[in-house]
């Protein structure tokens, strides 16, 4: 899916809400447990539950992987699934790799190419020859971690350069600018630090922002949408466990829908507000 495509969906669907399907097998209704594959009909159940009011869904890779093989099949049948509705859903590998170049290509291979996610995660510690190789893959997005939600941001992403003045999530901007573009890379920051976005729209404009942690984190979406909106939106606003994990109980469906929903109605309010639809 294309920059022009994923703004046209925005603009379709009134919302840029991304729902972050951190599927872990302890958390979800304990009726489920029954089925053949517990996660899969979570994670089904969830995207009919709330497509309506979505733009975007990201497993997590780590609650898949953790289960081995099963896991695996369960992310699988999640993606087969959503393939049903290509024009409708913009997916993404929330696989945070990052690796030397011939081992990141694999990476690339696997989540882009066999998988066919629309997008991955990537760490940028290792720098261009470790991105690369995602880049490569046509009609594919790179997210790149910029500037992230955990309390642990503050170890290294904040640290200043005392050469220049510019703080390390500043650095990674601008110098990856230089190996994607607004058409095949975007920006992990999270709105936990929404007051922040004003200064990394200074360097990355037209880009799009991937933006964890509003709801369970703490993050506001006026506050993100107030400094990080753009022309095109430029906006993925994820929530996870504030939607997915409203419930725990039989009704957990009907609770999704109502919380994307909440959000959704909220996000068209700003896009209007903003003269994006």
């Amino acid at each position: 899916m294309n920059r022009q495509s994923l703004f046209e969906l925005i603009k379709r669907k009134k919302s840029f809400l991304c729902v972050g399907l951190d599927s872990d097998i302890n958390k979800i209704p304990k009726h489920l447990l029954t089925t053949d594959d517990p996660v899969f009909e979570f994670n089904k159940t969830i995207i009919d539950a709330t497509l309506d009011f979505t733009v975007a869904y990201k497993p997590n890779l780590a609650f898949y992987e953790s289960r081995g093989t099963e896991g695996i099949r369960s992310l699988e049948k999640t993606i087969a699934y959503l393939s049903n509705f290509n024009d409708q859903v913009f997916t993404i590998a929330d696989a945070k790799r990052g690796d030397i170049g011939n081992t990141s290509a694999q990476y690339a291979k696997t989540f882009l190419e066999c998988y066919g996610f629309d997008g991955i995660t990537v760490a940028p510690y290792m720098g261009e020859d470790s991105v690369s190789p995602f880049l490569s893959v046509e009609n594919k997005w790179v997210i790149l971690l910029a500037l992230t939600s955990n309390k642990g941001a503050f170890d290294f992403q904040l640290m200043e350069n005392k050469a220049n003045g510019k703080r390390l999530f500043e650095e990674v901007l601008e110098t990856s600018q230089k190996w994607g573009n607004a058409d095949n890379m975007m920006y992990v920051v999270g709105a936990t630090k929404a007051e922040m976005l004003a200064d990394i729209r200074k360097i990355v404009p037209e880009h799009f922002l991937l933006v964890p942690g509003v709801g369970a984190q703490g993050g506001s979406l006026q506050e993100v949408a107030k400094y990080g909106l753009n022309s095109q939106c430029g906006l993925l606003v994820n929530s996870s466990r504030g939607i997915i994990f409203k419930s725990p109980e039989k009704d957990f469906a009907e609770i999704a829908k109502q919380e994307a929903q909440k959000l959704q109605e909220e996000m068209a309010e700003i896009l209007i507000t903003n003269n994006l639809v």
